[in-house]
C-alpha cells in the first residue's frame, strides 16, 4: 500500500478527492463532459503543530471534512443550475452549525429525553447506556433507509461506491483505470459512514463513566464528550485502514463495513471514470 493515505466523497454526479495538501473535485455534466475543479488545502494543522497530535487531528479533520464538503457539494450543484452560487464565510458557518444542531437535536436530546422515560426503571447505568446507543443506532438506520430510496441519492451512493473502488485500486498499486477498479469492493474502513457509525458507539462506552445523570446534565456532558469522541474515532478508523492493522481495530470496524452495504452501490464504468479523474487531479497536484 502507498505511505500516504487518500480519501474523498460523493457529490452530485461525481467525487470529490482529497490529500494531504490538496482535493480535487470531478462531476461529469449531462453533455458528457467531465469537469474539475482543484484547490489547495489550508489547514490550521500546518501553522498550529499541536493540531497534528492525536486526538486533536481528528477534530480538525471533521469540520474541514464539513467544509470541503459542502463546498464540493456546491461546485457539483453549481454544475446543473443556471446561476452559479457560492457559500461565503457567514453561510458556511451557518450551514454546518444548523448540521450540528440538527445532529444533536436527533441523536442527542432526543434520545435523552426517551431514556429519562426509561432510566426510572432500570437501576443499572450500563443497561441505560447500552439502550441509548441503540436507540441512536435506530435513528441512524431508518434515516439511511429512507433517504436510500430517493432516485438521487441513488446516483450519490454509486458515486459512493466509485470513490472506494478507486481508492481500493490506488492502494492496490495497479494502474488506474475503470476496469481494474470495478473488480475492487464498495466498502471500505476509512469510510464517513464508519466513521459516524463508531462515533455512535465511542460515545455510549465513553458515557458509561458517568453513571445516571439527570436529562440536562445528559444532554450537556454529551455535547463535551463531542470533540474527544471524534478524535478517539479517527484515530480507531485511521488504524483499521492500514494494511497490517490490529485484528481489534478491524473488528471494531466491522460494523461500520456491514453498513456501507446501505450507503454505496455498485457504480458504472462512466462512474468510476470520474471518480479516477478527481484522483488523478489530486496525485498530479501532490507531486
Amino acid at each position: 500500500m502507498p505511505e500516504k493515505q487518500y480519501g474523498g466523497q460523493a457529490v452530485i454526479e461525481g467525487v470529490m478527492m482529497r490529500g494531504e495538501g490538496h482535493i480535487a473535485v470531478a462531476v461529469r455534466k449531462e453533455d458528457g463532459d467531465i469537469v474539475i475543479d482543484k484547490k489547495e488545502l489550508n489547514s490550521l494543522s500546518k501553522r498550529f503543530k499541536f493540531l497534528k497530535l492525536p486526538i486533536f487531528r481528528g477534530v480538525v479533520a471533521l469540520f474541514q471534512s464539513l467544509i470541503i464538503g459542502l463546498q464540493a457539494l456546491t461546485f457539483s450543484a453549481n454544475q446543473f443550475s443556471e446561476e452559479e452560487e457560492d457559500l461565503d464565510l457567514w453561510e458556511l458557518i451557518s450551514t454546518i452549525a444548523i448540521s450540528f444542531g440538527l445532529a444533536i437535536g436527533i441523536f442527542v436530546v432526543l434520545p435523552a429525553v426517551l431514556i429519562s422515560f426509561i432510566q426510572k426503571y432500570l437501576s443499572s447505568a450500563i443497561a441505560i447506556n447500552l439502550i441509548e446507543g441503540l436507540i441512536k443506532v435506530s435513528f441512524f438506520l431508518i434515516y439511511i433507509l429512507i433517504i436510500s430510496r430517493l432516485e438521487d441519492i441513488k446516483r450519490v451512493f454509486e458515486y459512493h461506491g466509485a470513490e472506494h473502488k478507486v481508492i481500493h485500486n490506488y492502494e492496490s498499486e495497479l494502474p488506474l483505470s475503470p476496469e481494474n477498479a470495478k473488480g475492487f469492493s464498495t466498502l471500505h474502513p476509512r469510510c464517513g459512514t464508519n466513521f459516524l457509525l463508531i462515533v455512535m458507539l465511542m460515545s455510549v462506552l465513553l458515557f458509561s463513566f458517568f453513571g445516571k445523570p439527570s436529562l440536562i446534565n445528559r444532554i450537556l456532558i454529551h455535547v463535551s464528550l463531542l470533540p474527544i469522541v471524534a478524535g478517539l474515532s479517527y484515530e480507531l478508523i485511521k488504524q483499521a485502514g492500514k494494511d497490517n492493522a490490529n485484528k481489534l481495530f478491524k473488528l471494531a470496524a466491522l460494523p461500520g463495513l456491514h453498513l456501507q452495504k446501505l450507503t454505496t452501490r455498485e457504480p458504472s464504468l462512466d462512474q468510476l471514470e470520474v471518480a479516477i479523474k478527481s484522483l488523478e487531479s489530486v496525485l498530479q497536484e501532490e507531486k
